[in-house]
């Protein structure tokens, strides 16, 4: 299927916080309950329209485990997005935001888009973390934020998309050199309007890479 662009996009975030399970919600519209810890690293892919224009976004789901970090940083290289990811029923998550944070901004480029999650919003009553924390930081580090489930799919259309929006406005005011394939965005080929993706996108994929079990 042609598209317009191609976002590479890098899930962050300590184990357990829902990784996987936003990227399954968001590529296959469905919610895994058990999900086996991920083992280095996994990929989805799906299309979207910004502005009438196709969008591939190529997503890698990161393991969250510390004895994976430094698989992780090689993968900040050449992302145009990253989802940095907490639960909201776990303060601790909550807590080890500035150290991802502080990986991310090593490791990847300047411009990369970081959209805060606060995720499994379906567990209210178990809250941690309140709305107000996850705005505070975000706005403080410069982050989107936005509170998701994985469970329900609320808003996670939207944390995607919204991300995705945003690297795109930055190609539109000439912040990305789109030519150089580092900042994790490639130029597809004669990708139109008429590629017949809706705004809730078209063709989707996942699959492990090849170190997962």
């Amino acid at each position: 299927m042609s598209y317009a662009y191609l976002f590479k996009y890098i899930i962050i975030g300590d184990t357990g916080v829902g990784k996987s399970c936003l990227l399954l919600q968001f590529t296959d519209k469905r919610f895994q309950p058990v999900h086996d810890l991920t083992i280095g690293v996994e990929f989805g892919a799906r299309m979207v329209t910004i502005e009438n224009k196709p969008i591939k976004l190529q997503i890698w789901d990161t393991a969250g485990q510390e004895s994976f970090r430094s698989i992780t940083r090689s993968y900040y290289r050449g992302a145009a997005g990253a989802l940095l990811v907490y639960d909201i029923t776990r303060r601790e998550t909550f807590n080890h935001l500035a150290s991802w944070l502080e990986d991310a901004r090593q490791h990847a480029n300047s411009n990369m888009t970081i959209m805060l999650i606060g995720n499994k919003c379906d567990l209210a009553h178990r809250r941690a973390v309140s709305t107000e924390e996850g705005e505070q930081f975000a706005k403080e580090n410069g982050l989107v934020f936005m509170e998701t489930s994985a469970k329900t799919a609320h808003n996670v259309e939207d944390a995607f998309i919204n991300t995705a929006a945003k690297i795109y406005q930055k190609i539109e005011e000439g912040i990305f050199d789109v030519s150089n394939e580092t900042y994790g965005i490639k130029v597809g080929y004669g990708g139109t309007a008429g590629a017949g993706t809706g705004a809730a996108g078209g063709g989707t994929a996942v699959q492990r890479s090849a170190c997962c079990g």
